[in-house]
């Protein structure tokens, strides 16, 4: 199983950026699905976090400026964020809760960088 993330970049304060995360492998399905942050010299932390059926929640990083959303098709997930400033400067990454047979595991991306500066 393998999760990669594109999307991210350099970008001014006030813009927007759109984040992907596509799963690849063989598996019977994908449960919860989440977008990680980690800035240097902080854990890693939540930022959005999406159901199968579409149930998001999101921590205080981007509550109210992110959207997550996914397509359980494609098996990619997506994380819309917008009003961008200074302290949403970090590495993000995705995890999956892969489901097989029997069993289920988290897996995670190596993740996109966000930089936000003027």
């Amino acid at each position: 199983v393998h999760l990669v993330e594109s999307g991210g970049g350099l970008v001014q304060p006030g813009d927007s950026l759109t984040l992907s995360c596509t799963v690849s492998g063989d598996f019977f399905s994908i449960a919860g699905m989440g977008w990680y942050r980690q800035a240097p010299g902080q854990p890693r932390a939540l930022v959005a976090s999406i159901t199968r059926g579409g149930s998001t929640s999101y921590s205080n990083y981007g509550k109210g400026r992110f959207t997550i959303s996914r397509d359980n098709v494609q098996n990619t997930m997506y994380l819309q964020m917008s009003g961008l400033n200074a302290d949403d400067t970090a590495l993000y990454l995705c995890r999956a809760e892969v489901a097989f047979p029997g069993k289920s595991d988290s897996y995670w991306g190596q993740g996109t960088q966000v930089t936000v500066s003027s």
